[in-house]
């Protein structure tokens, strides 16, 4: 007989989201998304295809965009993680925000939080000057947010309305007014 030591089946993380230092107990086996939606209950993150190929679940962690369903929990210790409620609240709302409203960029909005989280990830990251596959010209220090790069850059998130020509259209606006 063997004296084989149960393996632990949940732990404790920290992490800070939306500016709030937050602590949970949770199954190793949970999810970022699953702990933001169930354990958190911000419920703006969504769950749509829970295999990262649709977009909806896309969060800032440390100001990256992520999938949040592909991504464990407990993997995220010490990490500053945004949802669209850090990015905006209704009587302040974002920049993208206003953009999506004023370009009509949705139409059911299932997927806007993901739409608004990513874009603003891909800002900073165009801001950044970091290439895609659609850069033009990779010695460049910031990127030139063209219609091509706009799209290929989002190209992760789904919207099965199709309003992808307002989005892209929300997204140019807020990157001429920052150029």
């Amino acid at each position: 007989m063997s004296s084989k030591s149960a393996e632990p089946v949940s732990a404790s993380v920290t992490f800070t989201v939306n500016g709030a230092v937050r602590a949970l107990d949770l199954d190793l086996r949970t999810t970022l998304l699953d702990a933001l939606r169930e354990s958190l209950g911000l419920k703006g993150t969504k769950k749509g295809c829970d295999h990262g190929q649709c977009g909806a679940c896309t969060v800032l962690v440390n100001d990256v965009r992520i999938n949040a369903c592909l991504s464990l929990a407990v993997m995220h210790e010490g990490d500053q993680i945004v949802t669209i409620e850090g990015i905006g609240a209704p009587d302040s709302l974002s920049a993208l925000q206003v953009a999506f409203l004023d370009r009509d960029a949705f139409q059911c909005g299932y997927c806007t939080p993901g739409q608004i989280c990513s874009a603003t990830g891909m800002l900073d990251e165009a801001a950044k000057g970091w290439p895609s596959s659609a850069t033009e010209d990779l010695t460049a220090k910031t990127v030139k947010l063209t219609d091509a790069e706009i799209r290929e850059r989002m190209s992760g998130n789904i919207c099965r309305c199709s309003a992808y020509p307002q989005i892209v259209d929300a997204i140019r606006d807020v990157a001429g007014a920052a150029a």
